[in-house]
């Protein structure tokens, strides 16, 4: 062993602790950096002396030959980002349906003074004061101006409801684009990761960019990231390659397997993105198949949780009929706008009119353009709107002064309805109303559920992965002192030399 062996093992000490040192604040430099994982140096001994060999020195045995920095390598658990992302698909499949039901909550607005129930009761109280002043003109006039304050509010549920329902869809695309502008990122950084890996590297900062962009990605859709090797020559350490595949709501594949970037293979990373789009793209349309790089896989990515598969069941898709929150609400509104309308206009052509003559015209008629009565095009006729002496109040069999059928006409919001499964048209609202509140708050509370959840998994998640400053300030002074030691360490055996060279053989000069 050299003379000067015990200078190269300090110096081996004192760059192994700076390394540690630089660590140790590049952690502490980044400790509010979004998505940093600690990083923590692993020392190794270095090669002992002598190697075995057929000419090795006869000594006691080995000596040690100093330290060295191994790897630096980044403290993360990958069981606990997967459950991380589970729950982050989770929240956003919730925190996006509660959004939307919300927003409907919020404009159907039940009670309230302005409401569909309070509208109906308005013109239910309108026909029971013209049932007693049935030769009043004003009293004429209220009916048909609170009967056309009805069907405005008709018209404004319908049309607030489609531009909702167009808002969803912008979000729709919004939200597609975001999740092939992430894949696109997410495979730049393989790409990165792959040119580093094979010369015995970790890419750490690397790493955590991508698993950043990895859990923004979770949140539009619950995934699996399955990690391959870049080459044969890459630590057991590296993370490696990821590759990323689409689970289902209970965390299984679905099909065969859907992978939205497939680079299992190294050869197939620079084409493993697989974009996805969703069909039809106009806003009208209810939507119909969801495709992953062009092959058309009907609905199969809404069985995945997010808040992508939460803003289709929101805004509409084709099931065999057209199914989601927003359709299914308009078509009850159109379903009783329509058959409270034609069993009105029915009682009102049995009645007559203030001059004694049977009406022939309807109460209710669609707007212009329209062929049918729904909840958008359902308005007053403007003939009685300009004359209400033709409103048909009375009983062909008691005169033309009585006010008879002005009761009837009263008893339709109480008749049941086939159109509507034999309720009343009252009944029906406050089901759907019913309905609507339940769902609300049921999502509210998976939507609270989910954030606990999600909060318990990063909570421990950051327990292993986040800088801990205390932590860092007790490994600064460890290294310090280790520094200061190899320091100490190499004076010594300065001094020990100095004595060999400067000081030895004098004796006889």
């Amino acid at each position: 062993m050299s003379t000067f062996q015990g200078l190269e093992l300090a110096k081996k000490a004192l760059f192994a602790q700076r390394g540690g040192l630089y660590t140790t604040g590049h952690n502490i430099a980044n400790v509010n950096t979004e998505g940093y994982s600690r990083q923590r140096v692993n020392f190794e001994t270095t090669t002992p002396f002598p190697v075995p060999s057929r000419v090795q020195p006869q000594i006691a045995g080995q000596m040690g030959t100093g330290v060295k920095i191994g790897t630096v390598q980044r403290i993360r658990d990958q069981f606990l980002d997967f459950q991380f992302r589970a729950e982050n698909s989770r929240l956003g499949y919730w925190n996006t349906k509660q959004e939307a039901l919300s927003r409907m909550e919020e404009l159907l607005n039940e009670p309230s003074a302005n409401g569909m129930n309070n509208m109906m009761d308005r013109f239910w109280q309108s026909l029971q004061d013209l049932a007693d002043h049935p030769e009043n003109s004003g009293a004429r006039s209220v009916v048909a101006q609170r009967g056309f304050a009805l069907a405005e509010t008709y018209n404004h549920l319908s049309k607030s409801l489609q531009s909702i329902q167009a808002d969803l869809k912008d979000q729709i695309d919004v939200s597609v684009k975001n999740i092939n502008s992430l894949l696109r990122q997410i495979n730049g950084l393989n790409e990165q990761i792959q040119k580093i890996e094979p010369h015995g590297f970790l890419a750490n900062d690397l790493y955590d960019e991508r698993d950043r962009l990895i859990d923004k990605l979770s949140e539009h859709m619950n995934i699996k990231v399955h990690y391959s090797r870049s080459s044969e020559s890459a630590l057991e350490i590296a993370d490696g390659i990821a590759s990323i595949e689409v689970l289902d709501s209970r965390g299984h594949s679905i099909g065969d397997g859907v992978f939205l970037i497939d680079a299992r293979s190294p050869n197939t990373v620079a084409n493993a993105v697989k974009e996805i789009n969703v069909y039809p793209d106009n806003e009208n349309s209810p939507i119909t198949n969801i495709s992953v790089d062009g092959e058309d896989l009907g609905l199969d990515l809404m069985k995945s949780n997010g808040s992508l598969s939460a803003l289709i069941e929101s805004f509409g898709y084709v099931d065999g009929d057209v199914k989601g929150t927003y359709p299914e609400m308009l078509a009850d509104l159109d379903r009783m706008a329509a058959a409270f309308a034609n069993e009105f206009n029915r009682v009102h052509r049995q009645g007559i009119d203030l001059n004694g003559d049977q009406p022939t015209i309807d109460f209710f008629i669609p707007k212009d353009g329209a062929t049918e009565i729904t909840a958008e095009s359902i308005t007053i006729n403007p003939d009685i709107l300009n004359n209400s002496d033709l409103i048909a109040a009375g009983d062909p069999d008691a005169g033309s002064r009585n006010a008879d059928n002005a009761l009837e006409l009263a008893k339709v919001f109480e008749n049941s309805l086939s159109d509507l499964g034999n309720t009343s048209t009252r009944k029906f609202f406050t089901a759907l109303i019913g309905e609507l509140g339940v769902k609300g708050q049921e999502a509210k509370s998976e939507k609270e559920s989910s954030e606990i959840l999600q909060a318990q998994v990063s909570h421990s998640r950051m327990s292993v992965s986040a800088v801990s400053l205390d932590e860092e300030i007790s490994n600064l002074i460890k290294f310090q002192h280790a520094y200061n030691a190899a320091a100490r360490s190499m004076t010594a055996i300065d001094e020990l030399l100095d004595k060999i060279i400067n000081q030895m053989g004098l004796v006889g000069r």
